[in-house]
């Protein structure tokens, strides 16, 4: 059962044709403050009466879950009670829109999305094939490169021959986030004790490295492309960042619209631009990426998008931003009495 963190339980309508009222849940919220003010910016902006749901496995320590309307405990997104707990706030709060933000739920919400639907909430994620080739880096570079969009050289670790390998590579987990448990060895005969977890080595890149943020509409069409030059990271997380017009980089986000089967709302994906000029390709997140309020700030509302689909007003989604916003993230805090 989901367990309430605040004052009291809101009275919410319920979303009915033009009506500007509108719920939203926020999952796994944690951190994610940037992203919950961008969506109460759109509101604001379209006279929408916005109140935010937030849940997260420990509410109480989330800065998000604070500045929300509401915070609601949950399971982790594993959990078989995981589904049952985000229906069941749908359905007390008549909850709109749900907003995942993590890799971990995106498969689970994607297969519940009917199941959601029926309780008459719009989940903003891809379809289910969508998810399982972003959720597992080997797919991911497989797909691409079946389609003619560049990658770099990718391969299951346990099938890695040293032999058959020069120069340096990356090492990171099939299904990982966040820059976890990446390691950048120069020789494959210095792969061992990699553990039980599955892996892949994939090609070292030197370069420029590029987020690519891109919004799909309900109908899988590419309305945006943002390409943001990642100038510093941190925790895998881009600390600073500025946008820029880098054709190539929309080309291939083209490239992808074209074969991705059932894209919906914020994606994005990972490049490096080598010394050469040429980009690959090395992640797509299905999701809203930690860096996606640069993107806001730069004119790409796509918190704005969904909130104009879920409520049936005229879409203004339009590939309309402006190149050289920089972002210079600092570090913050609330302060609560527990």
């Amino acid at each position: 059962m989901h367990q309430l963190i605040g004052e009291q339980a809101l009275e919410v309508p319920p979303v009915n044709g033009h009506d500007r009222h509108l719920t939203i849940l926020l999952c796994s919220a944690g951190r994610r403050v940037g992203l919950l003010r961008a969506f109460r910016r759109a509101a604001a902006a379209l006279h929408v009466d916005l109140r935010i749901i937030a849940c997260d496995v420990q509410p109480e320590w989330s800065a998000a879950c604070r500045l929300a309307d509401l915070a609601v405990r949950v399971p982790y997104a594993d959990d078989p009670d995981y589904i049952p707990a985000i229906e069941a706030i749908c359905r007390e709060y008549h909850v709109g829109l749900v907003v995942p933000t993590i890799d971990p739920e995106l498969l689970p919400l994607a297969e519940a999305r009917d199941r959601l639907a029926a309780a008459g909430t719009t989940v903003a994620v891809s379809g289910l094939p969508v998810i399982e080739i972003c959720r597992d880096k080997l797919r991911t570079a497989i797909f691409l490169a079946e389609h003619g969009i560049p990658v770099p050289r990718t391969i299951d670790a346990a099938l890695a021959d040293p032999s058959d390998w020069d120069g340096p590579a990356i090492v990171k987990p099939r299904h990982g986030s966040a820059g976890r448990a990446i390691t950048r060895i120069d020789d494959l005969r210095a792969l061992t004790n990699i553990g039980t977890e599955p892996m892949v080595v994939q090609e070292l890149l030197v370069g420029e490295e590029w987020t690519v943020n891109v919004y799909f509409d309900q109908a899988g069409a590419l309305r945006s492309v943002v390409p943001h030059r990642r100038v510093q990271v941190r925790a895998g997380e881009v600390e600073k960042g500025v946008t820029g017009w880098q054709r190539q980089l929309m080309d291939i986000a083209e490239q992808m619209a074209a074969c991705l089967p059932g894209p919906y709302g914020a994606l994005c994906y990972q490049a490096i631009i080598t010394a050469d000029g040429s980009a690959k390709v090395f992640e797509i997140n299905a999701r809203f990426g930690g860096g996606y309020p640069l993107a806001d700030y730069a004119g790409a509302s796509f918190a704005q998008w969904l909130i104009e689909e879920r409520l049936a007003l005229p879409s203004t989604a339009a590939n309309k931003w402006i190149a050289g916003v920089a972002m210079l993230r600092f570090d913050a805090a609330i302060f609560v009495r527990l």
